[in-house]
């Protein structure tokens, strides 16, 4: 039987904001109706940051990435810090 070794294993905060691209010039959107992460996932990335406020620019320029014809696809991308502290629990 065959191993495969962990490379990473990461908690994810349960707080998360839904970042999209907006146009040209224009700040990344950060609302909407939403689908449940569950029924969304297709990969992710890390991105190491300074701030929140940068991590919303740079996925609402993951969001403007050319689809088809070459026009920006205005995907919703989901934007979650690594869980810092592990949840509480209270009686």
């Amino acid at each position: 039987m065959s191993r495969t070794p962990l490379v990473d294993g990461q908690a994810l905060s349960p707080e998360g904001t839904w970042v999209r691209y907006d146009g040209e010039g224009r700040p990344p959107l950060t609302d909407g109706p939403f689908a449940e992460t569950k029924d969304l996932i297709a990969g992710w990335m890390v991105i190491d940051v300074d701030t929140h406020e940068r991590a919303l620019e740079l996925a609402g320029d993951l969001s403007a990435a050319p689809g088809a014809g070459g026009k920006p696809i205005h995907e919703w991308l989901e934007l979650r810090p690594f869980l810092t502290q592990p949840p509480t629990i209270s009686d």
